[in-house]
């Protein structure tokens, strides 16, 4: 998968995340995501990270996410972080663009750009987040090791190790 290149902020504020993104979603930015101030709510722009990482992760290892486990070992998210640069609103297209730079035993780290831009516009950075996902097994209710096959084929969507 090509490289996407680093987002054009304007900024050189290193907190913004510069370099490149393996990994990106849009999303179309609906009237329900805006709220009365007539922005997309902040509670909607970590929706579109876990839109994201559901995708990473089957796009990366080529494993879904299973979502009704009866028992079975899953990702839960451990911790997640959001700083807000700029509103989106309705109309526009939200980009969110994700890459690991982290894997533990159990778990692993996501960070996400969201850049936004209505149709012909140049995208602009609206908000910079940071999620950690762990190997869950519900039936023991126990962190579980990633399996060597899963951080593999991370480091190698990724180009780059990440131990």
């Amino acid at each position: 998968m090509d490289q996407h290149p680093p987002a054009p902020t304007g900024s050189t504020d290193p907190r913004d995340l510069t370099g490149p993104f393996r990994h990106e979603v849009e999303v179309a930015v609906r009237f329900a995501d805006t709220d009365a101030m007539g922005h997309v709510n902040n509670a909607k722009y970590l929706t579109y990270c876990e839109g994201a990482r559901l995708r990473y992760w089957s796009d990366a290892t080529g494993e879904p996410i299973t979502h009704r486990t009866g028992g079975a070992e899953s990702l839960i998210l451990a911790d997640a972080r959001i700083t807000y640069r700029a509103p989106a609103f309705h109309g526009e297209v939200v980009t969110v663009q994700t890459r690991a730079t982290r894997i533990g035993r159990s778990s692993f780290t996501l960070e996400h750009r969201l850049l936004a831009a209505s149709p012909g516009d140049k995208p602009h950075l609206i908000a910079l987040s940071e999620s950690v996902l762990v190997r869950y097994d519900y039936a023991t209710e126990l962190p579980v090791a990633l399996s060597a096959a899963q951080i593999a084929a991370i480091e190698v969507f990724e180009g780059r190790p990440l131990r």
